[in-house]
């Protein structure tokens, strides 16, 4: 999860701009000695149709589905191809978790992974052609799609680096800049939250739920780190801190993933790009509650080839009152 001051933006203006070109501070990068092999969980989908993209105009069998078959049938194929790539992911990411790894240093904050990282991509890619990834950007023959699927291999590098395992591979699909399918996979626990539009979030398979709480000072909040927040999203920030029962850090993408379980109530993060958050997106309000930015609005990324990821302020809750709560501390207009 990346720190930024810039605002979210607006399910009515969901498109992004420039990304922002701020300087950010030095950050250690993973580089792996050796390549590794592809991972038999990778291999074993090699046969699937590619998934780049399913356009309204594609026929069934020909790796796209028509819009009016995104029914039962194709969106278990869906979600099918998401868990291939999870498991892919997996296979790697477990291979190198707590192993001794070069640590590099590079300038761009933004850009916190290495070889690790490009090879994560490689193996989730042989489940499906990558439509954006968070360091390949767009990645489809096609200039725009109807659907496609939004990657981030390890969120939560840094977690991954000093060998806390709570990072997690994120995997989005969207129709229309919305989420419709999104999956959490923690490859150490192997812990998997699937969210589907229209249906009950599951973790490993069973059906989850958020918790209730009725007020903001009952409430336990996780945010990545509060160092993060900057200028006016800081005092923005301070002022739910200091109005929850228990401010709690560190979890990146796995808080979220405790919130849709019912173990924290609510999640506050300034400067997430799209791959951060699409995938939580079906996550959380399969399991009952909210996710939207700051101002109160849906959460929507229409991407193309020409989008550039720009930062989004997110927050996340397993009650509707402390979501609004959260609103009206925040105050962000």
């Amino acid at each position: 999860m990346l720190s930024s001051s810039t605002t979210a933006h607006s399910a009515a203006s969901p498109l992004p701009g420039p990304a922002s070109a701020n300087p950010k501070p030095r950050l250690r990068l993973l580089r792996l000695r050796a390549a590794s092999p592809v991972p038999s969980a990778a291999l074993s989908a090699r046969g699937r149709p590619p998934m780049c993209t399913v356009r309204a105009s594609s026929a069934a069998g020909a790796g796209g589905w028509g819009a009016e078959a995104v029914g039962e049938l194709a969106t278990e194929r869906l979600v099918e191809v998401a868990q291939r790539a999870a498991d892919a992911a997996g296979e790697v990411l477990r291979k190198y978790f707590r192993q001794r790894v070069e640590i590099i240093d590079k300038e761009d904050h933004s850009a916190c992974y290495a070889s690790l990282y490009f090879r994560t991509t490689l193996v989730i890619s042989f489940c499906f052609r990558l439509g954006f990834g968070e360091e390949n950007g767009w990645r489809c023959a096609e200039s725009s799609a109807d659907y496609v699927w939004v990657l981030d291999p390890i969120d939560g590098t840094k977690s991954f680096i000093t060998g806390k395992a709570l990072f997690g591979t994120l995997i989005a699909l969207l129709h229309n800049g919305k989420p419709v399918i999104g999956v959490i996979d923690q490859p150490i626990l192997r812990e998997r939250w699937i969210g589907v539009d229209g249906k009950q979030t599951t973790l490993n398979g069973q059906e989850i739920s958020v918790r209730s709480c009725n007020l903001l000072a009952q409430a336990y909040l996780y945010t990545t780190s509060p160092h993060l927040f900057e200028g006016d999203a800081e005092d923005a920030f301070i002022r739910v801190r200091n109005k929850v029962k228990v401010p709690l850090y560190g979890c990146d993408c796995y808080a979220y993933a405790l919130l849709a379980s019912g173990f924290v109530d609510i999640v506050v993060e300034s400067g997430l790009k799209p791959y951060d958050f699409l995938s939580l997106v079906p996550v959380i309000e399969g399991a009952g509650r909210s996710i939207t930015d700051w101002r109160g609005d849906k959460l929507l990324w229409p991407v193309t080839a020409e989008s550039r990821p720009t930062s989004f302020n997110v927050v996340a809750a397993g009650d509707a009152r402390v979501h609004k709560q959260a609103l009206d501390a925040l105050q962000w207009r």
